[in-house]
């Protein structure tokens, strides 16, 4: 009989062993309501005891806190836990469970209404991307659609794809004006792109050049609907990259109806630095990239196999990870969803809405993002007449107003509303780029 493996078996001896029992463990962890030591009392329903769970510099209003998001009290205080922990005993797992990912899984899962067995633990939105591209399997004639909007780590990761297996990749164009985007026209626009033997259709949630959100649902149902005469090997996998999404609003994978998204959770969900997912439910269309460590992989390996189908856990990166960053990220997904994820999408996009208007006002502002919700979330991007993004972000710096560019060609000043962000600030924002002139 094969024994059970954990990590602790891995740590020490590197022999395969059973749940050891004799292993000093950390208390459990806080719920989101408690308040860990040092940070003020957490009362979910109050906007200012949110920002409060927060060390960042109230002097300043935070419109790029997704960029690496800073950690709220609950996630911080897991975090030292964990660390303390390995620091003084290299052997410690966390209290309760013989696997401490199962309950990062399982709160990933709640959040998401997804099921833990289609999660895998990645490092980073880039990370399950690369996974995914670098895994998914294509046949002689398949090819790939994406659009002329994504993010570098979507167009290497298909281009890399493509250089693998000899698929041709095909960009579309989903608006001219962004500010003018229409739900109707990206739908037709991607179904027009469509091949007979589109395998692939790899788009972004929320673009992070304009701010536009795209209608993933709407894609979905028409992917649908042009699947429906494919054989399942020919079906075309909308795959996402939701990073700008994630955390900002509410829809869960069944909203979404997507075959694959991949997010970090240091983002908008205010995880520990370091740490993402990769949701799917077509893992059977992908060959793993890196050797995984659970136990499947373990299993197969002490018996000279290969470990069988995909699953997400085969997916998972294996190797010794940031372990107190990947355990806090059960206290990321507690704390947003104590909050409730209605609230957070309604909170980041009145906010958004806000600052459109406000920037809306200005003669010298040029907004490149929908002011329509149902196709903006958080991101809010413009231009600034006759100025550099690059120095409105240092001059807006210096009025205590922390905005960021866009990494695109041609690049936007680029601002974020959130959970940490206050109407107070919104306002600020908008007297600060009045002063840009």
């Amino acid at each position: 009989m094969t024994r059970s493996i954990n990590r602790r078996a891995l740590l020490g001896t590197g022999m395969l062993a059973g749940v050891a029992a004799c292993t000093p463990a950390a208390s459990p962890a806080p719920s989101p309501a408690s308040s860990p030591t040092g940070a003020p009392a957490f009362d979910a329903s109050d906007w200012e005891s949110v920002r409060a769970q927060f060390t960042l510099d109230p002097a300043y209003g935070q419109f790029a806190a997704f960029v690496l998001a800073p950690a709220p009290a609950p996630v911080r205080a897991a975090i030292e836990r964990h660390r303390a922990g390995l620091d003084a005993d290299p052997h410690y797992l966390p209290s309760g469970r013989a696997t401490p990912d199962d309950s990062v899984l399982e709160a990933a899962a709640r959040y998401i209404g997804a099921d833990a067995r289609e999660i895998a633990l990645t490092d980073s939105t880039t990370m399950g991307l690369g996974l995914l591209y670098s895994g998914l399997r294509l046949t002689k004639g398949q090819d790939v659609l994406t659009t002329e909007h994504d993010f570098l780590a979507t167009h290497e990761g298909v281009r890399l794809l493509a250089d693998r297996t000899g698929a041709k990749v095909r960009r579309v164009r989903l608006y001219d004006e962004p500010a003018k985007a229409s739900a109707d026209r990206i739908v037709e626009t991607i179904k027009d792109g469509l091949g007979p033997r589109t395998r692939v259709v790899a788009v972004t949630w929320v673009h992070s050049s304009t701010g536009v959100r795209l209608p993933i649902r709407a894609i979905a149902d028409m992917l649908a609907e042009a699947n429906r005469d494919r054989d399942e090997d020919d079906r075309a996998l909308l795959c996402v990259d939701g990073v700008h999404g994630f955390g900002a609003i509410a829809d869960g994978m069944d909203d979404l109806g997507c075959d694959f998204m991949a997010s970090g959770t240091h983002k908008w969900l205010f995880g520990p630095r370091g740490t993402g997912i990769l949701w799917g439910r077509a893992w059977e269309a992908l060959t793993p990239v890196i050797p995984g460590f659970g136990r499947a992989s373990f299993v197969a390996w002490q018996r000279g196999a290969g470990p069988g189908a995909t699953t997400a856990e085969l997916a998972t990166p294996g190797g010794y990870k940031a372990f107190e960053h990947r355990w806090a990220m059960t206290q990321a997904f507690n704390f947003q969803t104590a909050i409730g994820k209605d609230r957070v999408q309604q909170r980041t996009q009145e906010l958004a809405t806000r600052l459109k208007a406000g920037l809306g006002e200005l003669p010298h502002v040029r907004l490149a993002t929908p002011d329509s919700p149902e196709l903006s979330a958080g991101l809010v991007c413009c231009s600034i007449d006759g100025m550099d993004p690059a120095e409105a972000v240092a001059r807006l710096h210096e009025r205590k107003v922390i905005a960021s560019t866009t990494p695109y060609v041609p690049p936007l000043l680029r601002f974020g509303t959130s959970i940490v962000t206050t109407p107070e600030q919104v306002d600020q924002a908008v007297e600060a780029v009045k002063g840009l002139t």
